[in-house]
């Protein structure tokens, strides 16, 4: 934040104080006037107020409170500003990035909800566009789902709470309050690396890395209305933030120069890792190297490994049962973006990589008509050719590899046992939906976001439909194995 900003932040925190001295009883006191009728809902409801017009970089000073059944629970300064890239141009319920502030206008950790104390969460709307009759996750529950399946696989999984969001005094919808992704003990839990790590041990981790676009990564101090037609931000890969694999999508060494132009005709073939944790301005020339050299060395391996004999040098690199719960959680909920965008990995000290955590799931479960239920996301390519984001060699060549094959039909046989029987995944749709209807959110959601007919118990049917064939159909699919 900047000195600016933070005088600004400062003398708004004190009229809101002001504000709230007056009058004859405390504020705790005064009855809390909400944006919407609740009806007794069990929903946290989160308020939050700013005299600044929200921006989509930087954060800007606001104040959030969050009521339990209309009782004031918690208080605290925050920065916020709209978050997404594709979602936010495409989405008239915007998503929200916050960060927990202190009165000076510096990060402070904050617990909300019985989440572990973090400064950084997320208010995640649905996309949903009357103008173009656009719903991607009309059920509201994609994410949630796929998080709460993923974290029963004993992974983490950002955690989540239903929520009715106002901002300045308008009702915003239903959201899902969550975690934001990122190194701490409680989320990401890999080692701290500072500049000062590169001795041989300390030099190998922690790292995040992931295969995103990068308009997170641009358009700072721009104005608001750039952020809705910026599609070239979504591919300004450069060697500060990134760096690319040697490989194409088909295995073969690349040839053509890295970090060109947004879209050129060859983008299809490349796939780029983004430095996420340390963060680009952050990490060393020679850590830069050194993951730069572990990911080739991976992917060098798994390329030359004659899987026609017992012998793999590839899972040296990785854990493999890391990489078969992505698999599994990515098929199950049919992610067409995973593997290619919102791909998350990380790398603790001295360790294997990682797959994971899951993230951004809303058009999955059969909603994007790219892929068959019929067939694995992984083999996306064989559908479509030449999209700017492909499916990396990677998962292609794990499914060429009887070893995977063996340990993902392993796996799946003990979570299909319990964890990912048909009565856990369905009952925890059904679950789910009646809380969110018994509290009166789906109500308010879609009286809030009109425009689009939701007939919300059939869609609630058509998900319930596409898991159970899905699991079904993965059965089938690996069990013969």
């Amino acid at each position: 934040m900047s000195v600016l900003n933070r005088l600004f932040f400062i003398a708004f925190l004190f009229l809101i104080s002001c504000a709230k001295d007056n009058g004859d009883s405390p504020e705790s006191e005064k009855p809390v006037v909400f944006a919407v009728e609740t009806n007794g809902s069990q929903l946290p409801y989160m308020m939050v107020e700013t005299p600044e017009t929200i921006q989509n970089e930087p954060k800007i000073a606001a104040n959030l409170r969050v009521f339990l059944n209309k009782s004031l629970a918690h208080e605290t300064p925050i920065g916020i500003e709209y978050r997404g890239s594709t979602s936010y141009r495409m989405s008239d319920k915007k998503s929200y990035g916050i960060e927990t502030w202190d009165a000076g206008g510096l990060d402070s950790p904050y617990s909300f909800l019985n989440f572990p104390e973090e400064e950084d969460y997320i208010f995640m709307g649905h996309v949903f566009r009357a103008s173009q009759n656009t719903v991607f996750d009309p059920s509201l529950m994609h994410h949630y789902i796929g998080h709460e399946m993923y974290r029963s696989m004993g992974r983490y999984a950002s955690r989540t709470q239903w929520v009715d969001l106002e901002i300045n005094g308008v009702y915003m919808g239903v959201y899902q309050f969550m975690e934001k992704l990122k190194r701490d003990k409680n989320r990401i839990d890999i080692e701290k690396l500072t500049p000062l790590d590169t001795d041989a041990a300390a030099i190998t981790g922690g790292y995040i890395i992931k295969i995103d676009k990068t308009a997170g990564e641009n358009g700072l101090g721009q104005p608001l209305a750039y952020f809705d037609n910026n599609w070239g931000d979504d591919a300004l890969y450069t060697a500060n933030n990134s760096w690319r694999s040697q490989y194409d999508i088909f295995k073969q060494p690349i040839n053509i120069a890295p970090y060109g132009a947004p879209y050129h005709p060859d983008q299809y073939l490349e796939t780029y890792f983004l430095y996420e944790y340390p963060k680009a301005a952050d990490i060393t020339n020679a850590q830069k190297e050194y993951i730069q050299g572990y990911i080739h060395d991976f992917e060098t391996a798994l390329i030359n490994d004659n899987f026609a004999t017992e012998t793999r040098t590839y899972t040296n690199y990785i854990d493999l049962d890391s990489f078969v719960d992505f698999f599994i959680i990515n098929e199950i909920t049919g992610n067409i973006d995973g593997y290619r965008l919102s791909t998350y990995m990380h790398k603790q000290r001295g360790g294997k990589l990682k797959m994971g955590p899951i993230w951004d799931l809303n058009i999955g479960y059969a909603k994007q008509g790219r892929v068959p239920v019929t067939d694995w996301i992984a083999n996306y390519n064989v559908h479509i050719s030449q999209d700017a984001w492909m499916v990396p060699f990677w998962w292609p060549r794990l499914l060429e590899d009887p070893i995977f094959k063996q340990a993902l039909k392993s796996r799946w046989t003990t979570l299909r046992a319990n964890t990912f029987s048909n009565a856990s995944v369905l009952g925890r749709v059904t679950q789910t939906a009646n809380y969110l209807k018994d509290n009166g959110a789906i109500d308010r959601n879609y009286n809030k976001w009109t425009g689009i007919a939701v007939d919300y118990d059939g869609e609630i049917s058509i998900l319930k439909n596409y898991l159970e064939n899905r699991l079904q159909w993965m059965d089938q699919t690996i069990n013969n194995y």
